[in-house]
Formats: C-alpha cells, structure tokens, sequence
C-alpha cells in the first residue's frame, strides 16, 4: 500500500463519509501557530491534531524530547474526534510531512489500516486552486480500538543490542551537520549513533513540494540493502518519519521506527556515541 495519496483523489473524495482528513500543522518555535492557521482555513472536513498535546506523551528522564503517547490515551482522542478503524484517514501538514508523518506513524503503529499522506501538503493543494473554508466539522464520536504492531516500534535497548550487526542498518534522518557533530542547535551532544547512515529527511522531497515517486525513492535509497532490517531515528523522532514513508514507499518492507531517537539515545550516559562520517 502507497502510504501517499494524491490531492486529486482527495478532492474527488471530500464527500465521502468514510473519510477523515487531519490538519497537523505545527510549528516548533510558536506550538500555537498550527492551530492558529487552522481556525483561518483549512481542507473541507478537517480536523486538527497538535504535536506536543496530542502526538506526544509525557517528558521524561528517557524517552527523548518527543516521547510517544498513551496508546490507550491517542486511541480515546481519534475516537472523540470521529475516527475508526473504518475511516480511510487523510493527514496533511505545511512543511516537509514531519508533522503530518507522526500523526502517520501513530496511525500505523496502532494498527489502522487506511492512513495516507496528502501528496504536496496544504501548499500543494493550494496551488491547485483546490477548496479551503474556516467552517469546523463536527462528526459523531466512535469507538477506535489500537491493534499494536509492536514489531515496527524499536526501543533504546535494542538498539543497542544491534549495533554493529549486519542483518541491521541505521538510518539518522538529520541534517549532516548534526549528523558529523559539527554542530548541535537542540540537543546537548553532537554526533549520532554508531554506524548510522545519514539520509536527510528533506530529500524525500522534490523541490515542488511533493513526494518523490517510489522509482526516484529506490534511487534515493539504493545503497541500502533492501534485505537488512533498517531503523529509522532523527532528534526526537519527528523528521524520523518522512524517511520512515519513503523506504515504505520505495518498497521496503523491514522499516522500523526508533521513536526515541537521539535525544533518547544520549539521555543513557554509558551508550556510545560517534562524530565523523560512518
């Protein structure tokens, strides 16, 4: 299944009850501002999902600076907000579908079936001359039941337990700057976890603003064995998820996410930590 859908399908769908489209705009140095921009305008029939309240659970000593919530917790939410195994779900974002690929991840890690990316986000839909409003939805809530896919989720300790295995290859989706240790603008060590290779989860991306197809995707990623087990990770696991996408839409089938990532990985003084290309 393509993980990203098209706007034109999206459009030719907006009244279809057994969609849910949700805005996930979110800005990191102004956490109002997704919401803001929403109550302006927004796709026909969207709801809105915020990042820190309710993508992201408790801080804690370990778990990184954007730990995973309640499943439980997000379950209750998608089902208040008129979501359910039986919904195909729609996210969207106004950035490179970091914002939008948690809400993905969530999705998928909770074992629904039908959730998509909106290809081009808001700025692509726009361009197309497509439909906005400012009018809130209101759907009648419904029961949404998490069916755990444990496998795709991957812990700090295992991790580690990994390192330097060659059925494995880990995958750090930041920038090369942070990547080398060059420097750290968030968190307080630089570098990244041994071995890691660095794919920056930009380059998804074309410079449109769309997804890049799944033939430009394998060319993207052909370095990598398609075979190995790959784990994804970034800062916090929020731009982990973009890259987390492309491989799936590239075609492969062993992608797991290391939600915690490096803010996780560095919160354990004793895990090694490496500078420098790997």
């Amino acid at each position: 299944m393509d993980p990203v859908i098209s706007a034109e399908w999206v459009v030719e769908h907006l009244n279809d009850p057994t969609l849910r489209i949700v805005d996930c705009r979110f800005d990191m140095a102004d956490p109002e501002r997704g919401r803001r921009e929403y109550s302006l305008l927004h796709l026909p029939g969207a709801i809105y999902v915020d990042l820190e309240k309710d993508l992201t659970g408790k801080l804690g000593e370990h778990g990184g600076r954007h730990p995973l919530p309640d499943f439980d917790l997000f379950a209750a939410k998608m089902g208040r907000l008129g979501i359910s195994p039986e919904h195909k779900v729609v996210a969207y974002d106004d950035q490179w579908g970091e914002f939008a690929g948690r809400f993905w991840c969530l999705m998928h890690l909770l074992g629904h079936e039908e959730v998509y990316l909106l290809d081009g986000g808001l700025l692509g839909w726009e361009k197309r001359g497509y439909p906005v409003t400012s009018d809130l939805p209101a759907y009648p809530p419904c029961t949404f039941k998490p069916r755990i896919r444990a496998p795709f989720l991957a812990v700090m300790s295992e991790v580690k337990e990994k390192l330097g295995s060659p059925e494995t290859i880990l995958i750090d989706s930041r920038e090369r700057r942070r990547y080398i240790g060059e420097a750290e603008p968030i968190d307080p060590i630089a570098g990244h976890i041994p071995g890691a290779k660095n794919f920056y989860y930009q380059e998804v991306i074309n410079s449109e603003g769309s997804w890049k197809t799944p033939e430009q995707l394998k060319e993207h990623f052909g370095s990598i064995d398609p075979e190995k087990e790959l784990i994804v990770y970034c800062g916090s696991g929020i731009t982990a998820s973009p890259n987390v996408i492309g491989l799936m839409r590239a075609g492969f089938k062993k992608v797991r996410l290391y939600a915690g990532s490096w803010s996780d990985w560095i919160s354990y003084r004793e895990n090694p930590i490496a500078t420098g290309e790997d």
